[in-house]
């Protein structure tokens, strides 16, 4: 990973990239397997139901059919990811699916009714959601690794 020119700084960002992609990596395939429980399925529901481009789905597949759908898709997105250092178009198809999952998720912040709320005064949401603006932000990066820093 490192070589005798790579610098302190370039050393750096390498270790905040890697705990990145692979602390996304781990977070998605996590929760993309949590996605095949009847817990899981029954708790997103709110949120998809209420989503503008998701909310078909429930049409035409049950609860738990959805569920495993987006698992399937963070699954997937997460071994993407794993892989995006080694093989380049994997790295474009992490990044779209990175960009992709978190702006949806980011977006239920807008289209599921009750989401935000007022306590003592200051307006607070389901930071579950919020969080995910990071994840975002990493999602671009991965995109354009920087042509200066050493692999």
């Amino acid at each position: 990973m490192f070589t005798k020119e790579t610098s302190l700084s370039s050393r750096n960002f390498l270790i905040g990239y890697y705990i990145s992609l692979y602390g996304v990596a781990i977070v998605l395939l996590w929760i993309g397997i949590f996605k095949f429980t009847p817990t899981e399925a029954a708790a997103i529901k709110p949120l998809v139901e209420n989503h503008p481009l998701m909310g078909w789905l429930y049409n035409i597949l049950s609860i738990r059919g959805v569920s495993n759908l987006i698992g399937i898709v963070e699954i997937f997105t997460a071994l993407a990811i794993v892989l995006a250092p080694y093989v380049h178009f994997l790295r474009i198809g992490a990044s779209i699916g990175i960009l992709i999952t978190f702006i949806t998720t980011i977006s239920f912040l807008f289209t599921t009714p009750g989401t935000w709320r007022i306590v003592d005064g200051i307006p607070v949401t389901d930071f579950f959601i919020l969080k995910d603006l990071v994840s975002l932000g990493f999602g671009l990066m991965i995109l354009q690794f920087p042509k200066n820093i050493t692999k």
